[in-house]
Protein backbone atom coordinates (compact mmCIF):
# COMPACT_ATOMS: atom_id res chain seq x y z
CA UNK A 1 0.00 0.00 0.00
CA UNK A 2 1.39 3.42 -0.94
CA UNK A 3 2.13 5.87 1.85
CA UNK A 4 -0.35 8.66 2.47
CA UNK A 5 1.11 12.17 2.49
CA UNK A 6 -2.09 13.89 3.58
CA UNK A 7 -3.85 13.78 6.95
CA UNK A 8 -7.56 14.59 7.00
CA UNK A 9 -9.63 15.48 10.06
CA UNK A 10 -13.25 16.69 9.84
CA UNK A 11 -14.72 18.45 12.87
CA UNK A 12 -17.49 21.05 13.25
CA UNK A 13 -17.99 21.09 9.46
CA UNK A 14 -14.33 22.04 8.92
CA UNK A 15 -11.97 19.71 7.06
CA UNK A 16 -8.36 20.11 8.16
CA UNK A 17 -6.03 18.81 5.43
CA UNK A 18 -2.39 18.55 6.53
CA UNK A 19 0.50 17.86 4.17
CA UNK A 20 2.77 15.38 5.94
CA UNK A 21 6.04 14.62 4.22
CA UNK A 22 8.45 16.06 6.80
CA UNK A 23 11.54 14.21 5.62
CA UNK A 24 11.22 16.09 2.31
CA UNK A 25 9.97 19.40 3.76
CA UNK A 26 6.54 18.57 2.32
CA UNK A 27 7.96 18.57 -1.22
CA UNK A 28 5.35 17.93 -3.88
CA UNK A 29 5.69 14.56 -5.59
CA UNK A 30 3.34 12.95 -8.14
CA UNK A 31 1.91 10.77 -5.36
CA UNK A 32 1.20 13.81 -3.20
CA UNK A 33 -0.41 15.68 -6.08
CA UNK A 34 -2.61 12.65 -6.79
CA UNK A 35 -3.70 12.63 -3.15
CA UNK A 36 -4.49 16.34 -3.23
CA UNK A 37 -6.67 15.88 -6.31
CA UNK A 38 -8.46 12.89 -4.77
CA UNK A 39 -9.02 14.45 -1.34
CA UNK A 40 -10.26 17.82 -2.59
CA UNK A 41 -12.52 16.23 -5.20
CA UNK A 42 -14.04 14.11 -2.43
CA UNK A 43 -14.38 17.07 -0.05
CA UNK A 44 -16.21 19.05 -2.73
CA UNK A 45 -18.96 16.40 -2.65
CA UNK A 46 -19.02 16.01 1.14
CA UNK A 47 -22.22 17.56 2.59
CA UNK A 48 -20.70 17.54 6.09
CA UNK A 49 -17.89 19.92 5.13
CA UNK A 50 -18.52 23.67 4.77
CA UNK A 51 -14.93 24.98 4.97
CA UNK A 52 -11.51 23.45 4.25
CA UNK A 53 -8.19 24.40 5.88
CA UNK A 54 -5.01 23.37 4.05
CA UNK A 55 -1.78 23.41 6.04
CA UNK A 56 1.63 21.85 6.40
CA UNK A 57 1.70 22.32 10.15
CA UNK A 58 3.26 24.94 12.40
CA UNK A 59 6.80 24.82 10.94
CA UNK A 60 6.48 24.14 7.21
CA UNK A 61 4.00 24.49 4.39
CA UNK A 62 5.80 23.09 1.34
CA UNK A 63 9.28 23.58 -0.09
CA UNK A 64 7.85 23.14 -3.59
CA UNK A 65 8.30 20.48 -6.27
CA UNK A 66 10.30 17.38 -5.41
CA UNK A 67 13.44 18.37 -7.35
CA UNK A 68 14.81 14.84 -7.44
CA UNK A 69 11.73 13.85 -9.44
CA UNK A 70 11.73 16.99 -11.61
CA UNK A 71 15.38 16.48 -12.53
CA UNK A 72 14.50 13.14 -14.08
CA UNK A 73 11.91 14.58 -16.45
CA UNK A 74 12.51 15.27 -20.13
CA UNK A 75 10.46 17.42 -22.52
CA UNK A 76 9.07 14.28 -24.14
CA UNK A 77 7.98 12.85 -20.76
CA UNK A 78 6.63 15.83 -18.84
CA UNK A 79 3.07 16.04 -20.15
CA UNK A 80 1.57 13.58 -17.68
CA UNK A 81 3.15 15.26 -14.64
CA UNK A 82 2.27 18.76 -15.82
CA UNK A 83 -1.35 17.74 -16.30
CA UNK A 84 -1.38 16.06 -12.88
CA UNK A 85 -0.21 19.01 -10.84
CA UNK A 86 -2.53 21.38 -12.68
CA UNK A 87 -5.44 19.05 -11.88
CA UNK A 88 -4.36 19.15 -8.25
CA UNK A 89 -4.23 22.96 -8.30
CA UNK A 90 -7.67 23.12 -9.93
CA UNK A 91 -9.13 20.71 -7.37
CA UNK A 92 -8.28 23.27 -4.68
CA UNK A 93 -9.27 26.40 -6.60
CA UNK A 94 -12.57 24.95 -7.82
CA UNK A 95 -13.44 23.04 -4.66
CA UNK A 96 -16.94 24.28 -3.89
CA UNK A 97 -16.17 25.13 -0.27
CA UNK A 98 -13.96 28.07 0.76
CA UNK A 99 -10.38 26.88 1.25
CA UNK A 100 -8.11 28.57 3.79
CA UNK A 101 -4.32 28.21 3.60
CA UNK A 102 -2.71 28.12 7.06
CA UNK A 103 0.97 28.70 6.35
CA UNK A 104 3.28 27.91 9.25
CA UNK A 105 6.62 28.03 7.42
CA UNK A 106 8.13 28.27 3.93
CA UNK A 107 5.72 28.06 0.98
CA UNK A 108 8.05 28.10 -2.00
CA UNK A 109 7.55 27.58 -5.75
CA UNK A 110 4.95 24.79 -6.07
CA UNK A 111 4.16 25.23 -2.37
CA UNK A 112 3.53 28.92 -3.01
CA UNK A 113 1.27 27.95 -5.90
CA UNK A 114 -0.80 25.76 -3.56
CA UNK A 115 -1.44 28.76 -1.30
CA UNK A 116 -2.36 30.78 -4.38
CA UNK A 117 -5.16 28.33 -5.18
CA UNK A 118 -6.76 28.93 -1.76
CA UNK A 119 -9.36 31.62 -1.11
CA UNK A 120 -7.84 33.06 2.08
CA UNK A 121 -4.27 32.89 3.37
CA UNK A 122 -3.23 33.16 7.01
CA UNK A 123 0.40 32.88 8.08
CA UNK A 124 2.55 32.50 11.17
CA UNK A 125 5.51 34.78 11.82
CA UNK A 126 7.77 32.01 10.51
CA UNK A 127 6.09 31.80 7.11
CA UNK A 128 7.97 32.67 3.95
CA UNK A 129 6.65 32.98 0.41
CA UNK A 130 8.46 32.81 -2.89
CA UNK A 131 7.66 32.02 -6.51
CA UNK A 132 11.06 30.54 -7.35
CA UNK A 133 10.25 28.94 -10.70
CA UNK A 134 12.11 31.62 -12.66
CA UNK A 135 15.37 30.64 -10.91
CA UNK A 136 14.93 27.11 -12.28
CA UNK A 137 14.11 28.21 -15.86
CA UNK A 138 10.44 27.42 -15.33
CA UNK A 139 7.52 29.74 -16.09
CA UNK A 140 5.52 30.66 -12.97
CA UNK A 141 1.75 30.83 -12.55
CA UNK A 142 0.60 34.45 -12.96
CA UNK A 143 -3.15 33.91 -12.74
CA UNK A 144 -4.70 34.11 -10.15
CA UNK A 145 -1.65 35.77 -8.55
CA UNK A 146 -2.20 39.08 -10.32
CA UNK A 147 -5.86 39.09 -9.29
CA UNK A 148 -4.79 38.78 -5.65
CA UNK A 149 -1.98 41.36 -5.48
CA UNK A 150 -2.22 43.30 -8.76
CA UNK A 151 -0.26 42.85 -11.96
CA UNK A 152 2.67 45.08 -11.05
CA UNK A 153 3.40 43.28 -7.79
CA UNK A 154 2.73 39.88 -9.39
CA UNK A 155 5.38 40.63 -12.01
CA UNK A 156 7.85 41.48 -9.27
CA UNK A 157 7.13 38.23 -7.40
CA UNK A 158 7.37 36.15 -10.58
CA UNK A 159 10.36 37.81 -12.25
CA UNK A 160 12.64 38.34 -9.26
CA UNK A 161 12.06 34.97 -7.57
CA UNK A 162 12.49 36.79 -4.26
CA UNK A 163 11.54 35.27 -0.91
CA UNK A 164 9.12 37.38 1.14
CA UNK A 165 8.53 37.12 4.88
CA UNK A 166 5.05 36.98 6.38
CA UNK A 167 4.80 40.71 7.10
CA UNK A 168 5.81 41.60 3.52
CA UNK A 169 3.22 39.13 2.21
CA UNK A 170 0.58 40.82 4.36
CA UNK A 171 1.61 44.30 3.22
CA UNK A 172 1.18 43.31 -0.43
CA UNK A 173 -2.27 41.85 0.30
CA UNK A 174 -1.33 38.23 -0.28
CA UNK A 175 -1.80 37.21 3.37
CA UNK A 176 -4.82 38.38 5.38
CA UNK A 177 -3.31 38.06 8.88
CA UNK A 178 -0.09 37.01 10.58
CA UNK A 179 -0.24 35.06 13.86
CA UNK A 180 2.44 34.26 16.44
CA UNK A 181 4.71 31.32 15.68
CA UNK A 182 3.32 28.07 17.07
CA UNK A 183 -0.19 29.48 17.39
CA UNK A 184 -1.24 29.40 13.75
CA UNK A 185 -3.80 26.60 13.81
CA UNK A 186 -5.27 27.57 17.17
CA UNK A 187 -5.83 31.02 15.63
CA UNK A 188 -7.13 29.90 12.24
CA UNK A 189 -9.46 27.07 13.24
CA UNK A 190 -11.94 29.30 15.16
CA UNK A 191 -12.19 31.51 12.06
CA UNK A 192 -12.88 28.47 9.91
CA UNK A 193 -15.44 27.11 12.39
CA UNK A 194 -17.30 30.43 12.43
CA UNK A 195 -17.41 30.43 8.63
CA UNK A 196 -18.55 26.80 8.62
CA UNK A 197 -21.58 27.78 10.70
CA UNK A 198 -22.93 29.89 7.84
CA UNK A 199 -25.29 28.62 5.13
CA UNK A 200 -23.37 26.03 3.10
CA UNK A 201 -24.84 26.93 -0.28
CA UNK A 202 -24.36 30.64 0.36
CA UNK A 203 -20.69 30.03 1.11
CA UNK A 204 -20.25 28.01 -2.07
CA UNK A 205 -22.01 30.52 -4.31
CA UNK A 206 -20.13 33.45 -2.78
CA UNK A 207 -16.87 31.67 -3.62
CA UNK A 208 -18.05 30.84 -7.12
CA UNK A 209 -19.18 34.37 -7.91
CA UNK A 210 -15.88 35.79 -6.63
CA UNK A 211 -14.08 33.56 -9.14
CA UNK A 212 -16.20 34.48 -12.15
CA UNK A 213 -16.83 38.21 -11.65
CA UNK A 214 -13.44 39.40 -12.99
CA UNK A 215 -14.43 38.06 -16.41
CA UNK A 216 -17.46 40.39 -16.63
CA UNK A 217 -17.85 44.09 -17.30
CA UNK A 218 -19.11 46.15 -14.35
CA UNK A 219 -22.73 46.37 -15.53
CA UNK A 220 -22.99 42.59 -16.08
CA UNK A 221 -21.28 41.91 -12.75
CA UNK A 222 -23.79 44.11 -10.90
CA UNK A 223 -26.71 42.32 -12.59
CA UNK A 224 -25.34 38.89 -11.65
CA UNK A 225 -24.90 39.98 -8.03
CA UNK A 226 -28.41 41.43 -7.92
CA UNK A 227 -29.88 38.18 -9.23
CA UNK A 228 -27.91 36.07 -6.73
CA UNK A 229 -28.88 38.32 -3.81
CA UNK A 230 -32.57 37.95 -4.75
CA UNK A 231 -32.31 34.16 -4.51
CA UNK A 232 -31.38 34.42 -0.82
CA UNK A 233 -33.15 37.44 0.66
CA UNK A 234 -36.46 36.50 2.23
CA UNK A 235 -35.68 32.78 2.32
CA UNK A 236 -36.34 30.74 5.47
CA UNK A 237 -32.70 30.57 6.50
CA UNK A 238 -32.34 34.31 5.94
CA UNK A 239 -35.34 34.92 8.23
CA UNK A 240 -34.05 32.48 10.83
CA UNK A 241 -30.65 34.10 11.01
CA UNK A 242 -32.13 37.61 11.20
CA UNK A 243 -34.39 36.49 14.06
CA UNK A 244 -31.40 34.99 15.86
CA UNK A 245 -29.38 38.18 15.44
CA UNK A 246 -32.23 40.41 16.62
CA UNK A 247 -32.74 38.21 19.69
CA UNK A 248 -29.04 38.39 20.58
CA UNK A 249 -29.09 42.18 20.21
CA UNK A 250 -32.08 42.43 22.58
CA UNK A 251 -30.14 40.49 25.21
CA UNK A 252 -27.26 42.96 25.00
CA UNK A 253 -29.47 45.99 25.68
Amino acid sequence: MSKSFLKLVVKKKVALVTISRPEKKNALSPELFSEIESVFTSLDRNPDVNVVVLTGGEEMFSAGFDLDFIRGLEKVSNEEFTALFHRAYRSIMFCGQPVIAAVGGPAIAGGFDLTMMCDIRYASENAKFGQREIALSLTPIMDPLWKIIGMGRAKEVALTGRIYDADEAKQMGYVSEVFPAGKLLESVMPIAETMAGYDRQCLRETKEISNILPAYDLDSAMKIQEWLFRTYIGAKDNHRRIDSLLESLKKKR
